[in-house]
C-alpha cells in the first residue's frame, strides 16, 4: 500500500507540474491540441498508477514527452502566424452584418441551437439583436450586438469618468502581504495605524483588507478569532 501511495503522489506531482507549465488557460479556453495533450497526460498517469508492475519511469517519460511536444507546438504558434493558423485554425464568422452565414455553420458542424445557447449565455435572446457573431478557435463565441441593443456607456452620454484600478489585497485571513504594501505606499506601522482608527488592534484579527485606487481601505474582521 505504501508503494502505491508513493507512486500515486509522485505521478500526481508530475502531472500538476506538467499542467502548470502548459499555461494558465481554463479548460474551456484550451485549443484542440492543448486539450488533446491534457487528456493524454491524464491517461498516461493512470496506467503506472494502477499497475505497480509497470516501472514508474515508463509513466513519467511519456508525460514529459507530451509536455515537450505541447511547449514546442505552442512556441511555433507563438512565433508564426501561418503555423498558428494550421495548428489552431481560424475564427469563423457565423453572423456578419446581421446575416447568418449558413455555409459556415455546415463547414463547422455548428447548429443554430448551439448558437442560440451561447447567445443566451451572453444574455442575448434574439439573433436579430446580433451584428456579428464569431466562433473562436477554442469554441467560444464572441458577439457584437447591434448598436441599438448595446448597453449605454459613459462615452455615449459624454460623461467623463475617473480612472479606476483594481483594489490591492493587503491582508488575507490574517496574513499581511508585504509586497503589496509598497504598491500603495504604506508600511506595516502605517497600516496598523489605519486599522487602529477603525478599532482593529492586530493584523491577525483581519479576515480581509484591501485598498482601492482612491486609497480607501476596505476591511473585514474575522468572525472566529484564533
Amino acid at each position: 500500500m505504501l508503494v502505491v501511495f508513493i507512486r500515486t503522489l509522485i505521478l500526481y506531482i508530475v502531472v500538476i507540474i506538467a499542467m502548470r507549465l502548459m499555461g494558465k488557460r481554463q479548460i474551456g479556453q484550451l485549443q484542440p491540441f492543448e486539450l488533446a495533450v491534457a487528456i493524454m497526460i491524464s491517461d498516461l498517469a493512470t496506467v503506472p498508477m494502477q499497475n505497480t508492475g509497470i516501472p514508474l519511469i515508463n509513466g513519467i517519460i511519456p508525460i514529459l514527452t507530451m509536455l515537450a511536444v505541447q511547449i514546442l507546438i505552442s512556441f511555433m504558434a507563438l512565433k508564426s502566424t501561418r503555423a498558428r493558423n494550421i495548428i489552431c485554425g481560424r475564427p469563423s464568422i457565423l453572423i456578419s452584418a446581421g446575416k447568418i452565414n449558413e455555409k459556415i455553420f455546415r463547414s463547422e458542424l455548428y447548429t443554430l441551437n448551439d448558437l442560440l445557447e451561447q447567445l443566451r449565455n451572453k444574455d442575448i435572446y434574439s439573433i436579430a439583436d446580433v451584428e456579428y457573431a464569431i466562433l473562436e478557435t477554442n469554441g467560444q463565441l464572441s458577439v457584437v450586438p447591434k448598436a441599438a441593443k448595446r448597453n449605454v456607456t459613459p462615452e455615449d452620454l459624454n460623461i467623463n469618468v475617473k480612472y479606476e484600478a483594481p483594489a490591492i489585497d493587503l491582508i488575507i485571513d490574517g496574513d499581511l502581504i508585504v509586497s503589496n504594501l509598497k504598491r500603495v505606499n504604506l508600511d506595516k506601522s502605517m497600516l496598523e495605524l489605519e486599522l487602529g482608527k477603525i478599532g482593529i488592534k492586530e493584523i491577525k484579527d483581519v479576515f480581509f483588507a484591501s485598498m482601492d485606487s482612491d486609497s480607501k481601505l476596505f476591511c473585514q474582521v474575522k468572525e472566529y478569532k484564533e
